[in-house]
């Protein structure tokens, strides 16, 4: 919930970019969010620099293996400079050149949209490093799901901004790397459990026919921030059960430790799943809030599609380890003024967001 709207992504700005081989502009989906993450080249390679100078002791605590290749991660998606090292902590173990996004719909009210996935039908994505491509899969894929399942719907593909959030990261660690975006409108658990199935099985059928291994040819990606808390600046909502002085931060982030340990990490069931869910959505109303992880819709249908995969190929059962959690007031933001990038929201005891980085082996 970024509390700058939409940004709208200027002709001038995409001009500007030092790619190669780009697409027309109305062939390559644009940047919605320009201040938050870094779309130039060497914005990228900055961000990257100052996060590995700049949380060096964290990188290291984490010491993930090279060769360690996620098969599912779940990774936030605000902005760079409060996430910091998170972002390369996680992503720079996604080594498969496809990978399938499950993204957040935050204005799946604005189109009325709910009950289905969310696909969209652009030739291109932009990337930092030049366009980045979808993957065949996404046709594949949508061929063979049943019709009531899904929809193509670029109008909301185009002013959602959590997907975009790790292209840059993506495509810096894997040039040639391919997505398949799949956004998560409001859905309720049995909704999801209904489509997870007939998705995991498409994904399967493709990675068959075209030879391919979970981990090193396709990945899963889930994007979700955690808590939004506060009392300020959340569109006049109250999102502080706990108070915002310094116990009620406490509370909040034990509660965060809470879900995530109970539903993300360790080993993947459907039950865990239906935990998370139970944790973040309504259980009088699936469109509402129980607990405000933006993401109460994309990560149990990540979730759910993962552990149906994990079933159809007949491979270990997925394992989430916890890279690491952090929000938006506990560390010093990276610096990135200088880039000509920024906050699209504050950082107090009243507006914070918490974040979570989660991954599968």
């Amino acid at each position: 919930m970024k509390q700058l709207a939409v940004i709208a992504i200027t002709t001038l700005a995409l001009m500007s970019c030092s790619t190669k081989n780009e697409k027309s502009l109305a062939d390559v989906r644009p940047v919605v969010d320009t201040v938050g993450f870094a779309h130039l080249d060497w914005q990228t390679d900055s961000v990257i620099v100052r996060t590995e100078e700049t949380y060096a002791s964290e990188l290291q605590k984490v010491g993930m293996d090279s060769t360690t290749a996620w098969r599912l991660a779940i990774c936030p998606h605000d902005d760079y400079t409060y996430v910091g090292w998170l972002y390369p902590a996680l992503l720079k173990n996604i080594k498969a050149k496809t990978v399938i996004i499950f993204g957040v719909a935050h204005k799946a009210k604005h189109f009325n949209l709910a009950d289905k996935l969310v696909f969209d039908s652009y030739p291109a994505w932009h990337g930092p490093y030049g366009n980045i491509n979808p993957s065949p899969l996404r046709e594949e894929i949508m061929k063979a799901l049943p019709n009531n399942t899904y929809l193509v719907h670029d109008s909301l593909q185009t002013v959602e901004h959590s997907v975009e959030s790790m292209l840059p990261f993506l495509q810096h660690y894997n040039p040639n790397v391919e997505i398949v975006s799949i956004l998560v409108p409001y859905m309720s658990f049995s909704r999801m459990q209904e489509i997870a199935q007939p998705l995991a099985e498409a994904i399967n059928q493709s990675m068959k026919k075209h030879n391919l291994k979970w981990g090193k040819d396709v990945a899963l990606l889930i994007t979700t921030d955690a808590v939004h808390y506060g009392d300020q600046d959340w569109g006049g909502k109250n999102y502080a059960p706990y108070g915002t002085d310094s116990l009620g931060y406490q509370k909040a982030v034990a509660h965060e430790h809470v879900i995530i340990d109970s539903s993300l990490t360790g080993t993947l069931t459907i039950d865990r799943a239906k935990r998370f869910f139970d944790y973040t959505v309504d259980p009088t109303d699936y469109h509402e809030y129980r607990w405000t992880w933006c993401g109460r819709y994309s990560v149990p249908m990540g979730l759910l599609t993962a552990q149906q995969l994990q079933q159809l190929t007949g491979e270990a059962k997925l394992n989430g380890e916890l890279i690491g959690y952090a929000n938006s007031i506990d560390h010093k933001p990276l610096p990135v003024k200088d880039l000509r990038m920024g906050k699209t929201a504050i950082a107090t005891m009243h507006h914070w967001v918490g974040y979570a980085a989660v991954g599968y082996r």
